[in-house]
């Protein structure tokens, strides 16, 4: 069995709910064959939320990490590249709004995540028929703020790990998708997606090569 973390974060500002826990908890229960994963609940915090990823990075040894967040995109969005900034138009959960701080004082500008992405988001689309992208930016707050640090994590630990950052769409209950503000899914169909790119990446090391870039 492959040892997998997922990692979700918990809710954030006004939601009392916050899928990407959800459903890295459903991966756990049922996980791609072949892996066995372990889901881990990350604060939105900056500097903590590395913490606590670093610590179950250590204590599971995964062979991949996927971190999974939250945001208003439609579908599946594989992220390319976690940039080396903290640039926050709002407050974290514990009031932290840092403004153009470096996330590793020193470390390089952007890191590339290490996941077939374009692989990833053909397999979803093939699979499910969910709508899927390679996102170009995990903007510059905490979901960011954990991709730049897994890749570096993982960059600097030795260890032949790979791992990235998907973000999944608010589910139909929650308060943005209630008043028509953003578009959803029930969180079991996005864990389902989640259970495409993982399986894709458990089984390909290579991409391949498609245009999934964007104009602007």
């Amino acid at each position: 069995m492959t040892r997998v973390l997922v990692t979700g974060f918990e809710p954030f500002d006004i939601d009392t709910y916050n899928p990407s826990w959800a459903a890295a908890q459903l991966l756990q229960e049922n996980p791609p064959e072949g892996a066995e994963v372990t889901a881990v609940q990350l604060p939105c915090v900056f500097g903590k939320s590395l913490e606590v990823l670093r610590e179950a990075v250590l204590e599971t040894d995964p062979a991949l990490v996927l971190s999974v967040g939250l945001s208003g995109r439609n579908g599946i969005s594989v992220e390319r590249v976690a940039i080396n900034v903290n640039d926050c138009p709002i407050p974290d959960n514990a009031g932290r709004k840092p403004v153009d701080e470096p996330i590793v004082p020193e470390g390089p500008a952007a890191y590339f995540s290490t996941l077939p992405i374009k692989r990833c988001m053909t397999e979803v689309q093939k699979q499910t028929g969910l709508y899927s992208e390679v996102s170009q930016t995990a903007g510059t707050f905490v979901c960011n703020h954990v991709f730049y640090g897994l890749m570096h994590l993982l960059a600097t630990e030795g260890k032949q790990r790979r791992g990235g950052f998907v973000h999944i769409p608010h589910t139909p209950e929650m308060p943005r998708a209630v008043k028509g503000q953003v578009t959803s899914l029930p969180v079991d169909v996005s864990a389902n997606g989640l259970r495409v790119v993982l399986s894709t990446a458990l089984a390909h090391e290579s991409d391949i090569a498609v245009a999934a870039g964007a104009t602007h």
